[in-house]
């Protein structure tokens, strides 16, 4: 079933994507003052079986929002998901009261029954929208928040948009008890509520010299999914007659760092966490938990190209499948022949902003130590958990950086709320690269980020392995008067 869609073709197919349920584009509809997003439980089929978990509708009953160029983040959020709420739009930067979060105390969660108005300028790029209420990630309350740009309209491109997740049967209260020998979480309000990357000269080559040294995978999964679904009945998406695709994927994983292989095709890289970056083509791309990944790929006439997310040191993986107009599909298996290796930063010494920070000296520098380990179960950030934290401080107008050191045997995916930044040095060597909101930090290695403190407020910085960030490895910057 195709579940992608163009300028060109939207007419056409827009019956069946209103099927589908799967974001339909704001500039293919009469625009509306205001948009209407719904928190619910829905159920869906995993492996032949069914489950209930939630979701993130808007007003035409799809999944996740598309915005258009220009067109402000207007809307009313709907919690009708059974349980309290606390919605965030991922790798936006509004004032903090809408940030969508109420650890920073400028809101409450959203109780179940009522509703919440935002209204802010959304900043174009490739993002996504999720709870951070308790566990309700893993329980896939999150959706793809997809901001237009006058360049993507002008560039009249096949859009695809890809939610990784993965997905679990158990209550995800159980597996956090299990890993912590039932000692909980600290968290503040975090109750629940039901081979490196190849270079364009080899678009192959991948290491596994480090598995036997890191920690990885610390939970185990009943499937992995793309768009809700699995190999066993992926989303085929059949292209148009020019076969060229933007390929926009997110991973909404709560626990898992994908490796994304396109085996014999390539891709290249256009943009990382929605800002845009000097193409990069490969067929294998790291994308850690979080992170987006916009890559633009030619399907050739005749041609099939399945888009496989192969979780890190092992051997599963789901996916989507490109194919052109009457090609034949084969089965794909949902494991690859053989385990891949963790995650790594081949992909990030290479990135480069198309339009980074500017030229300026760095008024205040804060290291922050990544802690913890798999054993006790207990992960937080400059040995203090939640309850105890330390909080970094800055001054609007400062340039800002930010050292992560990270002390364990585990790679983190750090998150900073309110800003995007950029890539400064990695181990110590230092390089002008992308501009991110989420950046992995290698087991036992450094990596320093650069902002300007430009949105002033409290704002959440944390790892986005949900299990860690509910255990207390999350604090929160703060803007001094």
């Amino acid at each position: 079933m195709q579940k992608s869609v163009s300028r060109r073709t939207f007419l056409g197919a827009a019956a069946a994507l209103g099927a589908s349920g799967f974001l339909l584009p704001n500039w293919a509809r009469a625009a509306q003052p205001q948009q209407r997003l719904v928190a619910a439980t829905r159920t869906i089929e995993v492996n032949g079986r069914a489950a209930t978990v939630y979701g993130l509708t808007n007003s035409a009953g799809n999944s996740g929002l598309i915005l258009a160029p220009n067109e402000r983040f207007d809307l009313v959020l709907e919690n009708r998901s059974g349980a309290a709420t606390s919605i965030h739009w991922h790798g936006q930067v509004p004032a903090p009261e809408l940030d969508g979060v109420s650890e920073t105390g400028y809101v409450t969660e959203i109780a179940d029954g009522t509703d919440r108005a935002f209204d802010f300028a959304p900043r174009s790029g490739t993002h996504w929208m999720h709870s951070h209420h308790g566990l309700q990630e893993q329980r896939l309350l999150a959706a793809p928040l997809i901001v237009h740009d006058a360049e993507d309209v002008a560039a009249d491109v096949q859009e695809v948009v890809v939610l990784l997740h993965d997905f679990t049967f158990r209550d995800p209260d159980e597996i956090l008890a299990e890993l912590t020998d039932g000692a909980g979480m600290d968290h503040g309000s975090m109750s629940s509520g039901q081979g490196a990357m190849a270079s364009p000269m080899d678009h192959s080559m991948m290491s596994m010299d480090s598995m036997g040294t890191m920690d990885l995978n610390d939970v185990e999964f009943d499937a992995y999914l793309a768009n809700d679904r699995t190999l066993d009945d992926p989303m085929v998406v059949r292209t148009e007659r020019q076969g060229r695709v933007r390929l926009r994927i997110i991973n909404g994983g709560a626990s898992t760092a994908f490796w994304l292989d396109l085996g014999s095709a390539v891709a290249t890289v256009v943009a990382v966490d929605g800002n845009p970056v000097q193409p990069i083509t490969a067929s294998r791309f790291p994308l850690a938990q979080a992170q987006r990944i916009d890559l633009m790929i030619d399907v050739p006439a005749g041609g099939v190209v399945p888009v496989f997310a192969q979780r890190e040191g092992d051997r599963a993986r789901t996916g989507v499948i490109l194919a052109a107009p009457g090609a034949q599909i084969e089965k794909f298996a949902s494991l690859a022949d053989t385990a891949i290796g963790p995650v790594d930063m081949s992909l990030e010494t290479l990135l480069r902003a198309v339009s980074g920070l500017s030229e300026r000296a760095t008024d205040i520098q804060h290291a922050v130590m990544l802690t913890g380990s798999m054993s006790p179960y207990a992960w937080s950030l400059d040995d203090r958990p939640w309850s105890n934290r330390r909080t970094p401080e800055v001054s609007l107008g400062q340039r800002v950086e930010i050292e992560f050191m990270n002390h364990t045997m585990m790679a983190h995916p750090m998150h900073l709320h309110g800003h995007h930044f950029q890539v400064v040095a990695l181990n110590g060597k230092r390089f002008a690269g992308a501009m991110r909101d989420t950046i992995l930090v290698p087991s036992m290695g450094t990596v320093t980020i650069a902002f300007d403190a430009d949105n002033p407020g409290r704002w959440l910085y944390h790892c986005h392995n949900l299990y860690h960030m509910a255990t207390g490895m999350m604090s929160e910057l703060i803007y001094t008067t």
